[in-house]
């Protein structure tokens, strides 16, 4: 009876470890993502890394890749975020972005959850990095 008893805790336990670690190497970019990433950061200069951005200015979230996230303030101005690893599923846009942030910023190391539109069932979950900022060049008139 305790062997019976033993194999039926075991068995989910292994199932578990069946699944092993998830992939969070970033893989590279493809054609259309490259793409994406330079028509958005197109004449714009990277200027020095912040650790947050006001959430009023991240309302236009544009999905690179499993772990690159644009946050577009104006014409001028976008915000390039590296997620701490990849994102698994972030980059087909399918999922809901559902954040994890204490107060009217967003900032490096807050979660984002991907949520399922139609189940509701929670996806993958990351960690923001630092935002760099990319700024238009201003010209002389």
């Amino acid at each position: 009876m305790h062997i019976l008893k033993l194999a039926l805790f075991a068995f989910p336990l292994t199932l578990v470890a069946a699944c092993g670690q998830v992939d969070s190497t970033p893989k590279p970019l493809t054609e259309k993502q490259t793409a994406v990433l330079m028509k958005e950061l197109s004449g714009k200069v990277a200027g020095t890394p912040v650790n947050c951005i006001s959430d009023f200015n991240a309302t236009n979230t544009i999905r690179v890749s499993d772990d690159i996230l644009l946050y577009r303030v104006s014409g001028r101005l976008v915000y390039q975020n590296k997620l701490r690893s990849a994102c698994s599923g972030l980059a087909r846009d399918n999922d809901i972005i559902v954040s994890e942030q204490f107060g009217s910023q967003k900032c490096k190391g807050d979660i984002i959850r991907l949520v399922d539109r139609t189940s509701g069932m929670t996806g993958g979950v990351c960690s923001l990095g630092e935002f760099v900022p990319y700024r238009s060049e201003k010209t002389a008139d």
